[in-house]
């Protein structure tokens, strides 16, 4: 049993052989049908398709002006484009212990790592919850800092009536096979800042403005465009969107109640005045519980899982730069350990979330040490 599979159907496939026809490849209409479509749910005025979520949290800290010498508040936990992003631009990540309840930064904790470099705060939406943003916009509001939502996840989830992505001065969302919905490879940065986006108009596209018969160069940019052919299937996918979040909010409550007796796991909550959009299905295993054992024990069952994501403190590369000790972040560092993703997807039966549910039961117990 895959741990994941995108919904996609034969609509995908005419929309790519349309694109393919028109003889028009790199971003084009598609693009910014797609644009359209994502600025309408969220609310927000202004959407730029990026070739990925990556490059777009590039593109839009490198507009927001941070730069070598600065400081950038980042989770701990979180897949490590989080924080590549920062030091690609010249800037160093501050990284943040997470709350064990939304595996969310813990904005109790922001305010101690503000300095006089701090440029941005980062959180992220960890799996399709989106982080506790209140607090976290006070703290940013009082030291006039800009907030980039890392929304990789959280395309359709809410936080108090709004959406992810609108929340803070800029949000950039995923299209990765293993998100909501799909592109193949894409993201996209959304503002309601005219400035932020003037900025990245030029900068997605060379650093050129298009005048009556030729471009202009007015800034160093980059090549962070999404192709049409990418933007067709995410166009077709935006048609899917509210049956592939319902698919998942009504199986992530299935899991919740078959794993509800399961000694030595907590499911996921869903705080109030949040909505989640369960892009991954993760529980944490009691310390008691080697989590390794449960991902080889399950796949000796067939069915494929893996770790939630990544303390970026405990990877070779952050660990020799930073030199950060487990104690400082031991929320994240349990997470790494104790976080297990299981399978959760529109094509899965009601009867392979209980054999996923079964399973894990045996092999918990099996694992404890």
């Amino acid at each position: 049993m895959r741990l994941n599979l995108p919904l996609l159907g034969s609509e995908e496939v005419e929309a790519i052989a349309e694109v393919l026809a028109s003889g028009y490849l790199t971003q084009g209409p598609q693009a910014a049908e797609l644009e359209r479509l994502i600025s309408e749910l969220v609310g927000v005025p202004h959407a730029f398709a990026t070739s990925s979520a990556t490059t777009g949290l590039h593109l839009a800290l490198h507009a927001m002006g941070v730069g070598a010498g600065d400081e950038v508040i980042i989770p701990d936990y979180s897949w490590p484009a989080t924080a590549n992003v920062v030091i690609q631009t010249g800037a160093v990540p501050v990284f943040v212990d997470i709350k064990l309840d939304d595996f969310g930064m813990d904005p109790n904790l922001i305010e101690a790592a503000i300095t006089e470099r701090t440029r941005a705060i980062m959180p992220v939406h960890a799996f399709g919850l989106i982080a506790d943003m209140d607090p976290i916009l006070d703290i940013a509001a009082q030291y006039n800092l800009p907030v980039l939502e890392d929304a990789a996840c959280a395309l359709g989830a809410e936080y108090n009536g709004r959406q992810a992505g609108s929340l803070g001065t800029a949000g950039v969302f995923s299209f990765h096979p293993r998100k909501v919905i799909t592109t193949g490879e894409g993201g996209m940065i959304m503002t309601a800042d005219d400035a932020l986006s003037e900025r990245l108009t030029v900068l997605r596209s060379h650093g050129a403005v298009r005048g009556e018969r030729f471009m202009t160069f007015i800034d160093a940019g980059f090549n962070y465009r999404l192709s049409d052919v990418h933007a067709a299937i995410g166009v077709v996918q935006m048609g899917r969107l509210q049956e592939i979040l319902d698919g998942r909010r009504r199986y992530a409550s299935l899991y919740a109640e078959l794993l509800a007796d399961t000694e030595g796991v907590s499911v996921p909550i869903v705080p109030a005045g949040r909505t989640h959009t369960h892009q991954s299905y993760v529980v944490l295993l009691d310390d008691g519980i080697d989590r390794d054992r449960v991902i080889d024990g399950m796949r000796a069952r067939g069915i494929e899982t893996t770790l939630g994501t990544y303390s970026m403190h405990l990877q070779p590369y952050f660990a020799e730069q930073f030199g950060i000790a487990d104690g400082m972040l031991p929320n994240a560092t349990r997470a790494h350990r104790q976080a297990l993703t299981l399978p959760l997807y529109q094509q899965l039966t009601e009867g392979q979330l209980q054999e996923v549910a079964d399973a894990l039961r045996a092999v918990v117990h099996e694992a404890a040490l």
